[in-house]
């Protein structure tokens, strides 16, 4: 009988590699004909999974994490029509029905058929469908014609996986926050975070064509990685506020565009910085240029059961709406329609017009030290663990 492992969310602060179910391709009782089994080539752990370990979601204990896949067709249904048995395909993190009004408008992120409880779903995401999740062996991806991106040319995609597995998120993910934020030929840009999508944002702006692009952000390991790809930086554990650290850079203390790169979980500044959930929104508001755009791929959420106030834990937070009225800023929000960029972006990364896995520092781990990878990414390494379950070559 086939077997299969998962990384499995067990309680704040801990998660473990169990034996799991072999997919089947189903949705409940019922045939999933349009669905496909995937082996997981690779599959990447994500800061919006660490919120749901750190215990600051309502995830439920017993979820099977993982958005971020990348993986062979071994098994396909009777109607998938265009994806074969051994393609090698991106597997990007919204689940889309690809019938829905939303779907055919390319809102693939909040598709009205995929979660019986709101618009959108996600693999291995609290209140996004129930989708079991792709941190491990084997998966189900459904409406696979619709949802899968094939990697052409399988050999020379599996030259550049560390690369191409950033597909499925995090590069569309940065991408979406500049594009959104309005980042074109000669900008300036500052974007609050140097996680894996503050990077990935970071050098998606190069890609726009911005001239100076400034990462902010208190750990100095982060911020050095930011510079390794040529970006200035801020120092956020500083005293000197937001706009007086841009203005040393561009003499001004302010920038075109801002993204921010954080969500929810932010800290305000200096060295004894406290939680304040609305810091990176307001610092956005009072840095970007009056008639600027704000881009907020950072996750915000409805229920946070580790805020410190009542209104934090439902969402609510202290925005400075007014400045961003005054100044006629746009703003963005939600997740990342990703099949508007990934295809665009995979030829990018084919013809080396973007080094994403060396700009947010790829490093390679197994599924059996997921768990030390969770860890390590919470301490603030300045690394995206990307996990090879098979222990192929790459």
């Amino acid at each position: 009988m086939a077997t299969n492992k998962g990384i499995v969310y067990i309680k704040p602060g801990v998660v473990e590699v169990q034996d799991i179910s072999y997919p089947k391709l189903a949705l409940g009782d019922r045939k999933c004909h349009h669905g496909v089994i995937l082996k997981v080539v690779a599959t990447n752990i994500c800061g919006s999974d660490q919120h749901m370990v750190r215990g600051r979601t309502t995830a439920p204990s017993g979820l099977i994490l993982g958005h971020e896949i990348t993986g062979l067709v071994i098994e396909k249904g009777r109607d998938v029509e265009f994806m074969d048995i051994g393609d090698l395909v991106s597997v990007p993190f919204n689940i889309a029905c690809g019938r829905c009004r939303n779907c055919k408008e390319q809102q693939t992120g909040i598709c009205l058929n995929v979660n019986d409880e709101r618009p959108g779903a996600a693999y291995g995401y609290v209140d996004m469908g129930g989708w079991l999740g792709g941190q491990s062996e084997y998966v189900m991806i459904p409406y696979a014609d619709f949802n899968l991106l094939k990697l052409p040319n399988k050999d020379a995609a599996m030259e550049k996986i560390r690369d191409l597995t950033l597909l499925s998120d995090i590069l569309p993910t940065g991408y979406h926050g500049a594009v959104t934020a309005g980042v074109k030929p000669g900008a300036t840009v500052y974007v609050a975070g140097a996680g894996p999508v503050g990077l990935a944002c970071a050098a998606s702006c190069h890609l726009l064509g911005a001239a100076v692009v400034i990462v902010g952000d208190m750990i100095p390991e982060r911020l050095e990685q930011a510079r390794s790809f040529g970006c200035e930086t801020v120092d956020l554990r500083k005293d000197a506020t937001l706009g007086e650290q841009i203005e040393q850079i561009l003499g001004i203390p302010e920038v075109d565009c801002t993204v921010d790169c954080v969500g929810f979980e932010a800290k305000g500044h200096g060295q004894n910085a406290e939680e304040q959930p609305a810091t990176v929104l307001n610092d956005a508001m009072t840095v970007t240029r009056a008639g600027g755009g704000i881009g907020i791929p950072g996750l915000y959420v409805t229920g946070d059961p580790g805020a410190k106030t009542e209104a934090a834990k439902a969402g609510s937070l202290s925005i400075r709406i007014g400045l961003g009225w005054a100044k006629s800023h746009h703003f963005h929000t939600g997740q990342c329609p990703v099949m508007q960029y990934n295809r665009n972006l995979m030829q990018a990364i084919m013809h080396d017009k973007i080094k994403i896995a060396e700009a947010v520092n790829v490093q390679v781990i197994s599924l059996e030290d997921g768990p030390k990878g969770y860890a390590d990414f919470d301490s603030g390494a300045a690394k995206k663990f990307v996990i090879n379950p098979h222990g192929m070559e790459y």
